[in-house]
């Protein structure tokens, strides 16, 4: 709190008489105290000097005490001031409703007793010293938060770049088959836990992003069938590896939709991981449908488990942040309780819902999600559906990691690309200006030259001749945008999957 010797009061009134008896109240009470006799005055002393408190008749000679005080809420300068009105003439309940609606924090009438005026002052003040704490608070955690973002940002970038290189000697890997069967099981072992770190790792940084409503859908007509497949290469093997039936039931037409393909990958991804995760020697069933009609038609996809289930008491909460179904002492299933949480919000922002159900305890659970689908009407097919547009191509690869660097032109030369490669910028440049790929795969964090400049000079000296791609371990739309703005084609966030990334070459 404010200690009055600390504190100064501002003393506003045209009455020589009434002034100076509050200054001596105020004063005697150990207040610095300032004073003006009008309103126009009592605005420029408030301006030079921050007083704590103001003490302000309602009734003087150019401007009445109310517009005082409204000015003094419009001043940026003097916003924080706590404002007491007196009077002696304006003293009925209608007044002192506008002057409190008009910004003023408390009202005396006079005449008043001065132990009333001291205690009411000093109220004021607490209240103020509250007021100030919490904005600073406020501050620091403003600033917390900004440092906890890049924090975050510096994290995913250095455990993105290791993951790049093992998920891509991973790739090569599968695509030399083996005869030793324990070899295998431990391909598959590296590969489906490289795959959960570079999850937990994007759920990690999204589930930030998204309570702080900072992502961004990149939308377009997308079959949501083929998301699913895609999902389902990943969940089929982490299925089978926990002994779990995976039964799977998907209509035989495409189920058009308005989204986000990546982010829908991530809502079933997550959710078939959790159904792995939280179900032992049972099965896993993925079941879409197709709901009501044109115009209010929706696609209906239910992920069922006959695992450990969710207690009645936990249902409710299970998608707020951190929620856990497990919550025995081992936590032995994992989890960051974040999944279910950026399965929500971004099911929502595809205009869709979500819902989990479950008898209780040991009776498995059941999440449905609901999205809306597109007109059928004018919906026409793919034109590049069924071509094969995978040739060999004279690629460009920047990336200052070595591991990584050498892992992404092995498995590009498996899929016999021409590779050439650079481990920063300046080399990168050059190579690009004396060796004319059609492709360039430019990581952003590069030593001397950044991935952006890259991309800026190549725009300036070649045009569109080239296609420009940024890999890197910096997510999110504020790398998306600056990547484009810089003159990237795409921007892909490290670690690529192999499947992923020729699917990107066979589109080019």
């Amino acid at each position: 709190m404010v200690e009055p010797r600390l504190a100064t009061v501002l003393n506003v009134n045209d009455d020589d008489a009434n002034r100076y008896l509050v200054n001596r109240i105020l004063e005697m009470s150990g207040f610095r105290v300032l004073e003006a006799a009008t309103g126009l005055s009592a605005l420029l002393v408030a301006e030079q000097h921050r007083p704590d408190v103001v003490v302000l008749d309602v009734k003087l000679p150019d401007i009445s005490g109310y517009e005082v005080c409204e000015r003094l809420r419009a001043n940026p300068g003097t916003a924080a001031m706590a404002v007491l009105h007196t009077s002696a003439t304006f003293v009925s309940s209608d007044k002192k409703v506008r002057a409190l609606d008009g910004g003023a924090d408390a009202y005396l009438t006079q005449p008043f007793e001065a132990a009333e005026l001291i205690a009411t002052v000093k109220s004021l003040l607490r209240l103020r010293h509250a007021e100030q704490a919490a904005r600073l608070r406020a501050e620091e955690l403003a600033e917390m938060d900004r440092r906890k973002d890049e924090f975050l940002a510096m994290l995913a970038h250095e455990l993105r770049n290791p993951l790049a290189a093992i998920m891509t000697a991973i790739g090569i890997l599968e695509r030399k088959p083996t005869d030793d069967a324990k070899e295998a099981r431990m391909r598959g072992i590296i590969q489906r836990q490289t795959h959960h770190l570079a999850r937990l790792v994007d759920d990690l940084l999204d589930v930030s992003r998204i309570t702080r409503d900072r992502v961004e859908l990149r939308n377009g007509r997308v079959d949501l069938l083929s998301v699913l497949q895609q999902v389902l290469q990943v969940a089929r093997p982490i299925a089978e590896s926990r002994g779990l039936g995976l039964e799977v039931s998907l209509p035989s037409v495409p189920l058009w939709v308005n989204a986000d393909a990546t982010r829908l990958e991530q809502v079933f991804t997550n959710l078939l991981d959790n159904a792995a995760k939280y179900t032992d020697g049972g099965s896993i069933s993925l079941r879409v449908e197709r709901e009501g009609v044109d115009g209010s038609a929706k696609a209906v996809v239910r992920v069922r488990d006959t695992g450990i289930g969710i207690a009645a008491d936990v249902l409710p909460y299970i998608f707020d942040l951190f929620a856990q179904a497990d919550t025995s002492l081992e936590r032995s299933r994992g989890g960051l309780g974040i999944g279910l949480t950026l399965v929500r919000k971004l099911v929502q922002m595809h205009d869709g819902e979500v819902h989990a159900l479950s008898d209780g305890p040991g009776r498995g659970s059941e999440f449905v999600v609901k999205l809306p689908l597109l007109h059928e009407a004018g919906l026409s097919a793919d034109p590049s559906r069924g071509t094969d547009k995978r040739r060999g191509r004279r690629i460009l690869l920047v990336e200052d990691n070595s591991d990584a660097r050498q892992a992404m032109r092995d498995l590009l030369e498996l899929w016999g690309h021409q590779v050439v490669v650079a481990p920063d910028g300046l080399q990168g440049l050059a190579l690009a200006l004396t060796q004319f790929p059609e492709l360039a795969l430019v990581d952003i964090g590069l030593p001397g030259m950044d991935g952006y400049r890259v991309a800026q000079e190549l725009r300036s000296r070649v045009g569109q001749s080239i296609r420009l791609v940024a890999i890197t371990g910096y997510g999110g739309p504020e790398g998306q945008d600056r990547a484009l703005r810089a003159g990237f084609d795409l921007h892909l966030v490290k670690p690529v999957k192999p499947d992923e990334l020729d699917r990107l070459l066979s589109a080019l």
